[in-house]
This record gives structure tokens, sequence and C-alpha cells, in this order.
């Protein structure tokens, strides 16, 4: 049921009569019926839909309810709604999944990726229109329940995992080369125990000649009934990419860093690796994984140009890749946008597609019933530079910016205030300007501040 249902529009009509909730919401007629609960707690109004699942790329209003979307439909009554916000001009998306971070941060250890080269989810996610991301193995099964308890209990982002086949997780080369705490058992018994958060396994950074990661990763992921995301980590000749992509992984499956050109992904003569062909053709997903030493655009130009494309982009976002060429999701975006892919298809890389590859279709499109996670994005012209992993630049005259995004039904980001008030026009001693039904921001204050204390 992909637009709002009759049932909807006539409750929408049986409130026009006014709520007295939202700034939108007419008053109350004298003698008219009880004021009545606003249909919607939140409504988007007039914005330009991308919607991949759903096939959606119109200009659509969008409803939220209890934290889901309620609605989607060429015009909806903004009676009908508590708080609307015209995003008129604005491009409207699911909520941006990204499918490779780094943020099992808090230990304190040194030179960590379950450690100090992570970063907390919140301080990057929101503010670029991501509302769900999924750690990419900074855990193994030792170590994924204090990551748990550190991080992902306690984000306002949906925050899932796939779980390091190493059972110490990314803590560094002695650990990331142990094979002996490669077992493949005790990663599925931990996978299954946790099924609503871990969703594939990860072999990373691996030095040695044999395929022992990418085996016991697999092994595990038969158990589990999960997806394997590989990192190749060391170029060896005892197993090339071409194997790997054509024998060892499975349909479903995911190569990450695959514009990185650092393990032969293309060959000096500018053709695509067969195995990248191959894989592709029996269901290996190729994923971006940016970072700040796997994306080069000598090796992305001419793959786009072969019409080899990403099936999901993603950041491989930590303290290393944070403030080099990566930045954060939308300028990874911005990058595939500038080499020529619509924007339907960059929304469609960032949200629907690693939606499926992480087997959670629950998220990543606007369908009502589906979790509200929403993006709200403006599309800038000017002169722009995007990076590389070595520096190279590319010119660009557009950019992408996330003016709001709303998380389980409530605004937690607003770069511009469109969703608040003129102050100037709210009453002398104004104390709130939001509803803790739609806004995810402002504390709700019910008394008045202290007065200022006296002094220097």
């Amino acid at each position: 049921m992909r637009y709002v249902c009759g049932a909807v529009q006539l409750l929408a009509l049986i409130c026009a009569v006014g709520s007295g909730f939202g700034q939108t919401a007419p008053a109350a007629i004298a003698g008219a019926v009880p004021a009545a609960v606003p249909v919607y707690d939140l409504l988007l109004m007039g914005g330009h839909v991308i919607d991949a699942r759903n096939g959606i790329s119109a200009v659509r209003d969008v409803a939220i309810k209890d934290g889901l979307i309620a609605a989607v439909a060429a015009h909806l009554d903004p009676a009908a709604a508590l708080k609307v916000i015209d995003v008129t001009g604005l491009y409207v998306t699911p909520g941006l999944i990204d499918i490779h971070a780094h943020v099992y941060a808090g230990t304190g250890e040194r030179g960590s990726y379950a450690g100090d080269l992570s970063l907390y989810p919140d301080g990057y996610t929101f503010r670029v229109g991501v509302t769900t991301l999924a750690d990419a193995g900074c855990s193994g099964w030792r170590n994924f329940e204090d990551f748990k308890d550190r991080v992902i209990d306690r984000s306002r982002t949906r925050v899932l995992a796939f779980l390091n086949i190493v059972g110490n997780g990314m803590r560094g080369g002695k650990f990331e080369s142990d094979i002996t705490d490669m077992e493949a058992a005790p990663a599925a018994e931990m996978a299954l125990r946790h099924k609503d958060l871990i969703v594939g396994f990860k072999t990373a950074h691996y030095t040695g000649p044999d395929w022992t990661p990418v085996e016991h990763a697999v092994e595990a992921g038969k158990v589990a009934k999960i997806p394997v995301m590989v990192d190749f980590g060391s170029d060896r000749p005892e197993r090339p990419i071409a194997e790997l992509l054509m024998s060892k992984l499975r349909p479903g499956d995911i190569y990450t860093h695959c514009y990185s050109g650092l393990r032969h992904e293309l060959d000096e003569a500018g053709n695509l690796n067969p195995g990248m062909i191959e894989g592709r053709k029996r269901g290996v997903i190729f994923d971006v994984g940016h970072g700040n030493g796997s994306f080069a655009w000598r090796v992305a130009v001419p793959a786009l140009k072969l019409g080899f494309l990403p099936d999901s982009i993603s950041t491989d976002l930590h303290v290393g890749s944070m403030n080099t060429s990566m930045k954060d999701m939308l300028n990874v975006m911005d990058k595939f946008f500038a080499m020529g892919m619509s924007l339907d298809d960059v929304i469609r890389r960032s949200t629907w597609n690693p939606a499926r590859e992480i087997q959670r279709e629950e998220l990543g499109h606007l369908s009502v019933g589906a979790p509200a996670d929403v993006a709200v994005l403006s599309h800038l012209t000017g002169k722009f530079g995007l990076t590389d992993m070595y520096g190279a630049r590319l010119q660009t005259h557009r950019k992408l910016v996330c003016e709001l995004t709303v998380r389980n039904g409530k605004v937690v980001y607003d770069l511009n205030g469109i969703s608040r008030p003129d102050w100037d026009k709210l009453p002398k001693n104004y104390l709130q300007t939001g509803d803790p039904r739609w806004d995810g921001i402002m504390p709700q204050r019910r008394t008045a501040p202290a007065p200022p204390r006296g002094g220097n």
C-alpha cells in the first residue's frame, strides 16, 4: 500500500475542524465537535520524494504517525497534522544507510578499531542524513557484547554490526592475522544470539597467504544465514581477487573497497579484472567502503565508464577518514553524482540497496508502516572539489547538504531551523517550540528557567 488509504483521508477531513495542537492546525470552531487527536504527528509537505523500493521520484507529501510512515501522496491535508514542515524545493529520501563504518569507541585501546580509531556514531550520522549504520567488524564474538553495551545500546542512531571472524575483533595486526582466533562456531553462535543486531560477518586486514579468514567467515555465514563482507587485506599472489569473487564468496556476500585499485580491480590497460565481472554475474555485492585508503579516481572513473557501478555506497568512517578524502556519507555520494550517476541512482545505493544487502528490508524506503527514518536534502550548485585517497581532486558544481533528519518519527537534526517558528512571532517569555510527538531535539521545558545569578 504505497499511498494513503481512504480511511486515513477521511480521518484527515474529520480533523480539519481543528486540534489546537500545532502551528498549522486551525483554531477550534465554537460549538463544533471537541478537538480531535491529529491524524499525523508530522507532515513533510511539498518535497521531491526519491524512494527506490516504491519507484517514486516525484513531488509528494510524507506523513508520520507514532514513529511510522503513515501516508505518502501527492497532497495530504495539512490541517490533519500536529506539525507541518514545508520542504518545497528539497529532496525527501529514506534515512541513509551506511553499511561500512567503525564505531566501537570508548574502550581506550590505542591503535585499535575496538578503541581509539573508532568514533561514537551520533556525532557523524544525523547531520548527513544517516539514520542506520553497520559497524564493519570492529568486534568479534569475544567482545561484541561489550560493544553492544558501550555503543549500540546508548546510540540514537540505529547501529547494526558485521561481526569479525577474529574473536578479538579489529584490534590490530597481531589479532587480525591470528588464524587460531578465527573460529566459525562461536562467531555463528553469537550472531544467532543477536539476530536483531548482527547482520553479517567481516574479514579484514589479513596479511597471510591462505584463505582461512574467508573460508571460516563463509562457514559462519552459512550457519547464521547472513552475508560476509570482505576487506581483502594484503595483496597476495596465493589468493588472487578473481578466485575470491568467482569461487570463494557466495551470492549476496560483499566485496568492499571495490574502487581501491590495491588488489588489481583494474589492470594497467584500464580493463576490469575478469573476476569483478564474473563475481557480479554470480551475485557478489560490490560496496564502496571509501575510507582514507580505498578510493581512487583513476580506478572509479574508468570503472563507471565501463558500466561497473557500485551496489552500495558506504563511508568506512573512522578517525583516519573523517577529515581526509572521505569526510562523510554525503561527500561519498557527491563523488558518484559527479561521475555521472543520477541522483535517483545515488539515493538507491545509499538506502534501499544496502537495506537489502544486510537483510533489513523494513528499512531504506518510505512505505506505509515502515520506520519513519527520513533524510531531507538540498542540492547546492557552485564550485566544489572532491578528493580521492591520494589527494587528487575532481571539480564539480553540485553538492548535497542535509537540511533535516527524522529518526523514528522525530526530528533529530535541523540545519536551518525549518521545523522551528521565528522567535519574534512567539510569546514574550517563550520556553519551548516543539512537541515530543515530533521533536527529538529540544528538551521539553515545563517550567520557567531559573533567573540568572548576580555577580561578575
